[in-house]
């Protein structure tokens, strides 16, 4: 007996099992395959800092009972300056979030299995992918294969979808502590926030963070992509954890904290513009794309809507007359996905590469252009509106930029 799906996803992270949940409450048939153990799910994949906006719990059907804590503003930190801004946000316990979208997908109808390693697509004639292969030699089939394993992507990279580029990287690290003086005298008030920091001594390339989960324990981690500026600060043969244990040793908001457990978090995600999504009768979605956050890193709302387009497509496919799954009409997504998921991505990505390669002095500055603009600058410009990344932009910015646009242009 072959098994036959209307819709395959690899993957049961926030993206995978989304669209999952999605699709079965249409009523498809849908398989999704984990590495992982059920019983062990999600402990190897539990990567994310899982900062995310009422707007993703709204919007997803999201319980409160996976949030640690629920945040009221959002801190940008520099060496000597900081910015706070009123921006209300969740922390979610990373791990039951995940439990929950599995098993709300379950009962409503999709099929999980795990210990369901993905190594390749099974190709028909003509070369159009028609099922997938895991666990060595088992298989299944299905009208639609959707890969949501993240930068693994095995069937997207066999299929020649996605091109991750390792300079495009980021790796990141993340401690749970306790004891955390999170209203220090010398800093912004950190009880309810969620907050960035932007110091090349502490995260060359990158950045680092803090994000309450109580009165006094919170997420701490860093990030960094190995570009120019990670190259030109860098400590020679200094890993990720390094950067993490020195900046707990020297921040004072640190003295008297402990790490819970062995609680560590570590993950990667691509900060990139995507080539391609899709091809006959396959789409790629979340961190597979990639579909991160470049700016700030939230990946949660942009791998939740990027299931949502896809899911959205794959009903209309399936549902018109003729069933038409080939590339044209599978386009949808991709159009989908640059109008709902990340619009303006290329003028996003531009001011993500100002701000990751500035150095600290101007992010000291960028903390002081802040407090003078309006209070939604730094939305829009996240957003990629011209205008108001025109406020936060200086004419010390131009060789950067004429850098970016140089490299663009070789590419």
């Amino acid at each position: 007996m072959v098994d036959r799906y209307d819709v395959a996803i690899a993957g049961a992270g926030p993206a995978g099992a989304q669209c999952a949940r999605d699709l079965a409450t249409r009523g498809y048939d849908v398989v999704v395959l984990e590495t992982e153990s059920e019983d062990e799910f999600p402990r190897q994949s539990n990567k994310s800092t899982a900062g995310t906006f009422p707007s993703m719990m709204s919007s997803f059907g999201i319980p409160d009972d996976v949030v640690m804590s629920y945040t009221d503003d959002v801190v940008l930190e520099s060496p000597n300056e900081y910015y706070a801004s009123y921006q209300p946000g969740a922390v979610l316990e990373f791990a039951d979030f995940k439990r929950f979208l599995v098993e709300d997908g379950r009962e409503n109808g999709a099929e999980y299995r795990f210990d369901a390693r993905v190594s390749r697509p099974i190709l028909d004639d003509d070369g159009v992918i028609e099922g997938i292969r895991y666990n060595g030699d088992e298989e299944l089939y299905a009208d639609v294969v959707i890969d949501a394993t993240g930068p693994a992507a095995p069937i997207a990279s066999a299929l020649d979808v996605v091109d991750l580029e390792r300079e495009n990287q980021a790796i990141g690290i993340e401690y749970e502590m306790e004891g955390v003086e999170m209203n220090h005298p010398e800093y912004a008030d950190l009880r309810r926030a969620m907050m960035l920091r932007l110091d090349h001594d502490i995260a060359p390339g990158g950045y680092s963070w803090i994000f309450a989960t109580g009165e006094d324990t919170a997420k701490v981690g860093l990030c960094y992509i190995q570009n120019d500026r990670h190259r030109e600060f860098a400590e020679a043969g200094k890993t990720v954890d390094g950067y993490l244990d020195d900046w707990v040793s020297r921040d004072p908001r640190f003295a008297d904290a402990e790490q819970i457990g062995e609680k560590v978090h570590r993950g990667s995600a691509h900060i990139q513009m995507p080539d391609q999504m899709h091809t006959d009768r396959f789409l790629a979605i979340g961190d597979t794309v990639p579909t991160i956050d470049p700016l700030w890193g939230e990946g949660i709302h942009k791998g939740m809507k990027s299931a949502r387009a896809a899911a959205a497509t794959v009903d209309r496919c399936l549902t018109d007359s003729e069933r038409r799954l080939d590339a044209d009409s599978l386009a949808v997504y991709e159009r989908l996905w640059h109008r709902d998921v990340a619009p303006r991505m290329k003028a996003r990505l531009m001011l993500t590469r100002l701000l990751y390669l500035a150095p600290n002095e101007r992010y000291d500055r960028f903390m002081r252009d802040l407090r003078r603009t309006d209070e939604n600058t730094l939305e829009k410009a996240n957003q990629g509106d011209k205008a108001a990344m025109a406020k936060l932009l200086h004419l010390s910015d131009v060789p950067l930029l004429t850098k970016f646009a140089r490299e663009r242009l070789d590419v």
